[in-house]
């Protein structure tokens, strides 16, 4: 129920932080992965992690052009023998500033790369996934997906996008066969979020409602998206997964 070996996937922003620790997990599981990212070190890091085993192919993309992500998803499907069975869209960026002081064109770079991005690479995965009658989407949302945040807007607005697109695909498509699902990451020790982990009241702040009293480590993510990448998760259709030490039950 839970095998995942010899499944074909795609992730997105998997260079670090959770992104590399989820692609790593699957991988150890023995699935085939392309890497799509925009970082110098893709190639490295695909090659680094697939000295262990399963393929890892390495597509350096801008998900900030859409075209340049056509080109990509091409690339990763022609990696992976044109089939596929599981698409994480992982990357995202944040610009952590008050609404005021916020650019217009930072926004803008926000909503693309968190919501358009991800909406074209579904489309792209869910043609492939309806033409087989399987597939499985998995869509990183965010604690903030249910709260505001703070110096957040952009970011929140993404994120509260993406749960929403979730449950809207995943009534379309699930009659096909293809399940989508999100998971809402709480506070996690990333690069995301070193701003915070700097802060020291505000860190305080957050560890104190945190029931765990804790940030995650990357790697507890792993459970939760093998488990939404396998079959055991055949019947779980537009959920959002909170993975966040108890953070929104507080």
């Amino acid at each position: 129920m839970f095998e995942l070996k010899g499944r074909k996937g795609i992730i997105t922003g998997a260079v670090q932080g959770l992104g590399y620790a989820m692609a790593k997990g699957l991988h150890d599981a023995g699935v085939e992965l392309v890497i799509l990212d925009i970082s110098e070190k893709v190639e490295e890091v695909a090659e680094a992690m697939a000295s262990g085993g399963s393929k890892v192919h390495a597509v350096k993309v801008n998900l900030l052009d859409r075209h340049d992500l056509q080109i990509g998803f091409n690339k990763a499907l022609d990696h992976l023998g044109g089939e596929l069975d599981i698409l994480i869209n992982n990357a995202g960026i944040h610009d952590p500033k008050p609404a005021l002081d916020l650019k217009m064109e930072s926004f803008d770079r926000i909503i693309e790369v968190n919501i358009a991005a991800v909406f074209q690479l579904c489309r792209l995965a869910g043609e492939v996934m309806i033409q087989r009658g399987s597939g499985k989407i998995i869509n990183i949302a965010s604690v903030l997906s249910y709260f505001g945040g703070y110096n957040a807007a952009a970011y929140s607005t993404s994120k509260g996008a993406i749960a929403q697109l979730t449950k809207s695909l995943s009534n379309e498509w699930a009659g096909s066969g293809v399940n989508v699902n999100a998971i809402a990451p709480g506070y996690f020790e990333t690069s995301l979020n070193a701003f915070i982990m700097q802060d020291e009241a505000r860190f305080s702040q957050l560890v104190a409602r945190i029931p765990a009293g804790r940030f995650g480590k990357p790697e507890e993510l792993v459970g939760t998206v093998r488990f939404l990448a396998s079959s055991a998760s055949d019947y779980l259709n537009g959920v959002l997964i909170p993975v966040d030490g108890g953070f929104l039950g507080r």
